[in-house]
């Protein structure tokens, strides 16, 4: 048996078969839950194929190299098949296309039904996306919304069912015929083994042979466990009845010449393959041209080392490229598990981040909205990841979003709640509207003012009418107020003119500091007190100011006005001996009467005062007046111990002094 014989049995187009890894370039993303429809002879492993795809020697029998299929790689796709590559824009489009192929193909084609799977539901995912952000723009509640049933998609389904049958149908057919091939080949090879017996009986059954041959290239696929066997049978029994037929040289060398002629096209069709810029497609086409070698007759002997050489240097380039692809593309499909693997945790991080009101939920989501497409940008992962890491990041968009529906819909509740508070309080106001008790009804409404600042928010279309509904009604009856009170407002107009004019006189007599000061002042206090209103806004600065100006005054008035007082009361002391001691006794009685009547009184303020509220303007006001109301007592009262001081004063001096001193102050 010579080398080539040897390489075919060692499997020498190892290098023809990628990994079987490269499969994975079929994984679908599975965020589309689709019908498979794949039949059981797609998911066959062809065991065989490396040494079935080696090249024949000199007259190789037929192989089953039409049933060994390279590694899925289904959805590259064949560029001769435009149909598995058609676009469609609507699921209609889609589905007139699947019932036409249920109903009219009898083999359908595999690819483009994965196709049609694909196209159709990439179409009906984004079709209910678009349906369910309208709902949710249009201010449906997230967790009422429910999937329509789609009349399309049951339509689909049925006509991929009937599309699965028949494939399923047709693998049965197709077992059933490789059966009935292996029977056929095996009888072949007894037929064969039997001519092969003597060189006579092999020069008779040549013309026999020859249709033997033809016969097992006519015979397709048979089961795949057993195309090695057969192979392998075929070849021994092939080989000895040329080893034993003794053909005329010239009849031989022309075969061998023209078998010759037929593998150097294919050595050339080969290594054009190398600038065929799809590298699936040259694959594929290289397994062609591998079947067509086999099925080629042998050549001399001296030339097939040389021809099997360059047909296998040839197929090495593809097999290269072919082996390259699919390495490439499980490297970039570790590189997109790791980009997806980081967006997972982007997501995550966003998701555990904290929400204080819709401002953040909504900056959020659209966060996680921007991941969402920066992750359809981004290829598979490896088959074996591809799921799972789709499921992780599904699971935190989910996390995110059902706790942003639960927010909303704890909102929306708070948002209703809060517009049947603010009716309430428009029928409130709209009941007020026609009230003439002015100052009463101001109040009210000015209260439910204040309530109505310290509701919460409502949707805004109900919130603006309930806002203009409630200043309507307050504008109503503030403006039939003020009609109505215009003449009121300009006297307290004039009122306040006239109590800025007294406070100025006031400041007047503060900085001039006259004699007669203290009577000034009084009228002037009381032409203040008979004053009327002044307008409200202006009632506390003017009162501010009347009584800031009194406070300086009292401090600087008081003090000398007192004085001169004591000292006018020492000088009448003398006056008041002349009527007798007890004019003098009933004067300090009536002082010290008069001491403790104040001294009471100023507790009782004091005592007062700690009582009083001060939260308020009214009952801070109330307070100063009050503590100006004590300091005027407690002067009051220094002012009568300093004159009964004077009275124990002057009686001792009397007491001691002697006789006739006091007789001369009398003679005088």
């Amino acid at each position: 048996m010579d080398s080539q014989e040897n390489a075919l049995n060692q499997g020498t187009l190892d290098e023809q078969k990628p990994n079987n890894d490269a499969s994975e370039v079929k994984a679908t993303e599975t965020e589309t839950n689709t019908t498979d429809v794949a039949t059981p002879e797609e998911k066959t492993a062809v065991d065989g194929a490396q040494t079935e795809t080696a090249a024949a020697d000199d007259v190789k029998p037929h192989t089953d190299a039409e049933e060994q299929q390279a590694p899925a790689v289904e959805d590259e796709g064949v560029k001769e098949n435009d149909l598995a590559h058609k676009v469609y824009k609507t699921k209609k489009e889609v589905l007139e296309r699947t019932r036409q192929i249920a109903q009219e193909v009898d083999n359908p084609d595999k690819e483009e039904i994965d196709h049609l799977k694909t196209m159709f539901y990439k179409l009906h995912i984004a079709e209910r996306e678009k349906e369910q952000k309208e709902y949710l723009e249009a201010g449906g509640d997230p967790e009422k919304y429910q999937v329509k049933p789609d009349e399309d998609e049951e339509a689909f389904k049925a006509e991929m069912t009937i599309i699965r049958e028949k494939r399923a149908k047709i693998f049965q057919q197709q077992e059933a015929e490789k059966q009935e091939n292996l029977q056929k080949k095996l009888d072949i090879i007894e037929k064969i083994k039997a001519m092969a017996t003597s060189p006579e009986q092999a020069n008779k059954s040549y013309n026999d042979f020859k249709a033997l041959q033809q016969e097992w290239k006519e015979i397709k696929a048979v089961p795949a466990d057993k195309a090695n066997e057969l192979w392998r049978n075929y070849q021994l029994y092939v080989e000895q009845f040329y080893d034993l037929l003794n053909l005329n040289r010239e009849a031989r060398e022309y075969d061998f010449k023209k078998n010759l002629e037929k593998k150097t096209h294919l050595c050339e069709e080969a290594e054009k393959l190398a600038d065929e810029p799809d590298v699936i497609s040259a694959f594929h086409q290289l397994q062609e041209l591998h079947q067509q070698y086999r099925e080629t007759g042998p050549v001399a002997k001296e030339k097939r080392e040389e021809i099997w050489n360059r047909f296998k240097a040839a197929s090495t380039v593809i097999n290269k490229r072919h082996q390259q692809y699919f390495d490439d593309m499980r490297a970039k499909e570790e590189d997109n598990l790791t980009r997806k693997t980081a967006l997972c945790e982007k997501v995550e991080a966003i998701a555990k981040e904290e929400n204080k009101g819709n401002a953040d939920w909504e900056r959020h989501t659209k966060e996680i909205i921007d991941v969402q497409k920066e992750w359809k940008t981004i290829g598979f992962a490896p088959q074996k990841m591809n799921v799972k890491i789709f499921e992780r990041f599904r699971a935190a968009c989910d996390d995110f979003f059902s706790r942003k529906a639960e927010y909303f819909k704890e909102r929306k509740a708070m948002l209703y709640d809060n517009v049947g508070k603010k009716k309430a309080l428009v029928e409130k106001a709209q009941a007020l509207t026609d009230s003439t008790e002015w100052k009463s009804t101001s109040d009210k409404l000015i209260a439910l003012q204040k309530e109505w600042k310290t509701i919460g928010p409502v949707p805004k279309k109900i919130g603006d009418k309930l806002w203009s509904d409630f200043l309507t009604a307050c504008n109503h009856f503030f403006e039939a107020r003020n009609t109505a009170t215009s003449s009121v407002r300009n006297e307290e107009k004039t009122n306040l003119e006239k109590k800025r004019s007294i406070v100025a006189q006031l400041k007047e007599i503060a900085d001039k500091a006259e004699a007669d000061a203290q009577d000034k002042v009084m009228d002037l206090i009381d032409e203040y007190n008979s004053i009327g209103h002044v307008p409200f806004r202006d009632k506390d600065k003017i009162y501010k100011e009347f009584h800031d100006i009194l406070d300086r005054l009292n401090k600087e008035l008081n003090i000398s006005v007192a004085r001169r007082k004591l000292d006018n009361f020492k000088s009448n002391l003398k006056n008041m001996a002349k009527h007798g001691d007890d004019a003098i006794d009933n004067e300090r009685a009536r002082l010290f009467r008069r001491y403790e009547q104040l001294k009471s009184e100023i507790n009782t303020y004091e005592n007062n005062i700690g009582f009083l509220n001060v939260s308020s303007k009214k009952g801070n006001s109330l307070i100063d007046e009050m503590n100006r109301k004590v300091q005027k007592l407690k002067d009051e009262a220094k002012l009568l111990y300093d004159k009964i001081k004077a009275i124990d004063t002057a009686s001792k001096e009397e007491q001691q002094a002697p006789e006739g001193e006091e007789s001369k102050t009398e003679t005088k």
